[in-house]
């Protein structure tokens, strides 16, 4: 069996690390009106959760990629290491 090395995906689209923590706002909403309903019981598909936690990851990365990428726009400043 020939084992294949997964490569990382690269993003389709690219946007500014402003519009994708606008974005990770609306997820974190999204997620948290995700739990109240399945508690309340009324989330029809409570795989939305999962998928919702999973964008909510991939756009901490995507941000996290921005900032290492351009430090002086992520407003951190100097890095001390």
């Amino acid at each position: 069996m020939a084992t294949t090395k997964k490569t990382a995906k690269k993003a389709v689209e690219a946007k500014s690390i402003n519009q994708l923590r606008s974005d990770l706002l609306g997820k974190q909403n999204d997620i948290a009106e995700f739990i109240r309903g399945n508690k309340l019981g009324e989330l029809t598909n409570p795989r939305a959760i999962t998928v919702t936690r999973k964008e909510i990851a991939r756009l901490h990365t995507a941000i996290r990629a921005a900032e290492l990428a351009n430090p002086i726009s992520s407003g951190e400043g100097e890095q001390v290491i």
